[in-house]
C-alpha cells in the first residue's frame, strides 16, 4: 500500500463511520511514520496533514510491543476468511462495493466476543457519539515528495517540469500535488504554486534571473521599437528580419540590435547589402556591418560575436 492508498484509505473509514476518533494508532510503517520514536516519532507529511485536517492524534504503537494492537490484528484472519476466501472480484470498485456490503451485513450482524450484542449495534449505541464530527469540506488528498531545483530553474514531479524561483537552484524542496495544485516548499515556507499539469512543462518568467526575464521580452514588437529609435534604415532591416518566421529568428534580430552600442550610423545607413534577402541571417549581417564601419582590416574594430546569431 503506498502513501496515497494509505491516506486515502483512513478519509473513506472515517466517511463509512460517519466522524473521526480522538486518537489513531498505527504501526511504524513508512506510510504513515517516517521515524518511530518513544516519545517523539516523526510523522511523515501526508499523514499528519491528514491527522491535523481531521483534528485526530497519531500515536504509533511501540516498536517491538506487538500488544499495543492486539485488537486490530486478531480479526484479520476473520475478515480474510469470511470475505476474501472463495470470492472474485471483476474489479476494484467491484471488490469495494462488496466489502461496504460484507461489513453492514455480516461482519456487522455476527454475535462475537460483546457479551452476545451484535458490533453494528454497540457502535450505534455506544461507540458513534464518541467520534468526532466529519468536516464540512471532504479531505483533499494530496501527495508528498521530494525534488531537486535544476540548472534550468525547474523540478520534475511525475512526468512533468515545474519552475522554481531561481535563487533556490540546486536545493532540495518538498512538494504537494493534488489533483488542482502543485505547491513547493522549501524549509517549510511555500515558494511557488502551480496548477496541475499531467504532462509537459509548467515555467513562470518571473522565476529567471533578471537579466533571463530582460533577453525574453525582447519580443519581436519590442525589437521593432527599438529599431525605430535607431533609424528607418534599422527599422526596414528588422521589418524584413522578422517578416517571415519571427519567433525562429528573434534572436537574429536581438543580435543585430545589439550593434548599435558600437555601429549606430553604420545600421542606420540604408545601404543595400544591410538588407536582408532569404539567406541573409544576423552573423551575416554582423560581417556587412564590420567591413562597413572600416575598410581597413588592420584598424577595423571588432565584433563582439556574442550578439551574431
Amino acid at each position: 500500500m503506498d502513501q496515497h492508498a494509505w491516506t486515502e484509505a483512513h478519509a473513506e473509514a472515517f466517511r463509512f463511520f460517519g466522524g473521526i476518533p480522538r486518537r489513531l494508532v498505527p504501526d511504524n510503517l513508512k506510510t504513515g511514520v517516517d521515524k518511530p520514536d518513544l516519545y517523539d516519532p516523526k510523522i511523515n507529511k501526508s499523514y499528519a496533514e491528514l491527522a491535523s485536517y481531521y483534528g485526530t492524534l497519531v500515536d504509533p504503537a511501540r516498536a517491538a510491543k506487538p500488544k499495543d494492537k492486539p485488537r486490530v490484528e486478531r480479526p484479520m484472519p476473520y475478515v480474510r476468511d469470511s470475505f476474501w476466501s472463495g470470492r472474485t472480484f471483476t474489479s476494484l470498485e467491484h471488490m469495494q462495493a462488496e466489502a461496504l456490503l460484507w461489513a453492514r451485513n455480516v461482519a456487522g450482524q455476527q454475535c462475537r466476543p460483546l457479551d452476545g450484542a451484535k458490533p453494528l449495534s454497540v457502535f450505534e449505541a455506544a461507540e458513534a457519539e464518541a467520534l468526532l464530527p466529519l468536516p464540512a469540506e471532504p479531505f483533499v488528498l494530496a501527495r508528498w515528495s521530494k525534488a531537486t531545483v535544476g540548472p534550468d530553474i525547474h523540478i520534475k514531479v511525475g512526468r512533468t517540469l515545474y519552475s522554481v524561483p531561481w535563487k533556490l537552484i540546486g536545493r532540495r524542496v518538498d512538494v504537494r500535488s493534488t489533483a488542482v495544485t502543485v505547491q513547493i516548499f522549501h524549509e517549510g515556507e511555500l515558494v511557488k504554486t502551480h496548477a496541475a499539469l499531467e504532462q509537459g512543462k509548467r515555467t513562470d518568467r518571473g522565476d529567471y534571473p533578471p537579466e533571463k526575464i530582460a533577453f525574453q521580452m525582447k519580443t519581436p514588437i519590442w525589437c521593432r521599437g527599438q529599431a525605430s529609435q535607431v533609424g528607418d534604415a534599422c527599422r526596414e532591416v528588422i521589418d524584413q528580419l522578422l517578416e517571415i518566421n519571427a519567433l525562429y529568428r528573434l534572436r537574429a534580430a536581438q543580435g543585430v540590435l545589439g550593434l548599435r552600442k558600437k555601429y549606430t550610423v553604420v545600421l542606420d545607413r540604408p545601404t543595400a547589402p544591410l538588407i536582408p534577402s532569404s539567406s541573409h541571417t544576423g552573423a551575416s549581417i554582423c560581417r556587412v556591418t564590420n567591413s562597413t564601419a572600416s575598410p581597413g582590416r588592420s584598424n577595423r574594430p571588432r565584433v563582439n560575436r556574442r550578439y551574431c546569431v
